[in-house]
């Protein structure tokens, strides 16, 4: 990867896999206590006593988030059984960088500091997770663009998750007691993304009560029960965005974040939830922001049309509206 490389949308950016890494068990030699010598498991007529050893391999998640204005990348390695068990705590390495529109010319520089300092190969890699949305539309297509390319070159699947998830995982993470929590980001246009979430010890997951949606403010539907409000919602509507009073704590800062994101993609991997290359996409949540050719010209020529309407009124006849006190 060039490390000025810019990303656009639909451009896939391919990467082909640079070899397969080996992992080669040898058979140690086997002391005899009793005589002290030596006797190798490869003898044909060593009298060996079968051991079974667990077989354990390593996972590495790569995760990119360019939902926001940041752009968030994490390469997290685990060792795992061969149920898919966690087995080591996560290793994880982290870029979380403020970068406004350009996260595109940082996204691949990023990734290849990462797997720089892991002392990994990206061929090491075993799945790419990306933040899907909600969240900015030029920043959910360069996150999906470059999660495809990657998982073309590589032959990987591909595990999106939700950004709200993203952030019921940042509260929880960050207070053990978020069991309960209530997503909301500010979508501009004084609209929220928002979703609700509870966590089941049982399964080891989220579960998903309400999807993303968007909404104003105060259709927000407030939890009967104790729950967080995680994310910048409440910091842009304060007091307009009801939840945020009903909360038993609100977390400004779980954010969408690759951190979280990897996490979170970790065991949707080992659970299977993962999908073809060809088959992500963002999700978009709203339709739309901006008008198209048509609806333009279309509002112009209402505009005109009002306009010619109010110039043909006698002088005098316009609208006026009352003051009070005014006869």
């Amino acid at each position: 990867m060039r490390s000025g490389a810019v990303i656009g949308w639909p451009t896939i950016i391919t990467i082909a896999c640079r070899g397969v890494a080996e992992g080669l068990f040898q058979t140690p030699a086997i002391a005899d206590r009793r005589t002290g010598t030596r006797m190798r498991a490869q003898t044909a007529s060593a009298r060996a006593v079968p051991i079974t050893i667990p077989s354990m391999t390593q996972t590495v998640l790569l995760a990119l988030d360019t939902s926001t204005e940041f752009c968030s990348v994490a390469l997290l390695s685990v060792a795992v059984d061969a149920a898919g068990h966690v087995q080591t705590e996560p290793r994880a390495r982290v870029r979380h960088e403020q970068t406004g529109a350009v996260s595109s010319t940082r996204l691949l520089p990023a990734i290849r500091e990462l797997f720089d300092e892991a002392g990994l190969a990206l061929a090491d890699c075993n799945a790419i997770a990306f933040g899907s949305g909600p969240g900015s539309f030029t920043g959910l297509r360069t996150a999906t663009g470059v999660a495809q390319g990657l998982a073309f070159g590589l032959d990987l699947p591909v595990v999106p998750i939700s950004t709200l998830l993203v952030c019921a995982e940042s509260a929880r993470r960050r207070d053990p007691a978020a069991t309960r929590v209530l997503a909301a980001l500010d979508a501009r246009m004084d609209e929220i993304y928002w979703a609700d979430y509870t966590w089941d010890d049982a399964q080891g997951e989220w579960r998903v009560l309400q999807q993303a949606s968007l909404d104003t403010p105060q259709q927000l539907v407030v939890p009967a029960e104790p729950f967080t409000l995680a994310g910048n919602a409440a910091a842009a509507f304060g007091a307009r965005l009801p939840a945020a009073s009903a909360a038993r704590t609100v977390d400004h800062d779980a954010l969408p974040h690759a951190l979280p994101l990897a996490y979170a993609a970790l065991r949707a991997f080992h659970a299977g939830r993962t999908v073809p290359a060809d088959q992500a996409a963002p999700e978009y949540v709203r339709n739309k922001v901006a008008q198209t050719t048509a609806e333009r010209i279309a509002e112009k020529a209402a505009k005109a049309e009002q306009a010619a309407a109010l110039a043909e009124r006698p002088n005098g006849a316009e609208d006026t509206p009352l003051r009070e006190g005014r006869p």
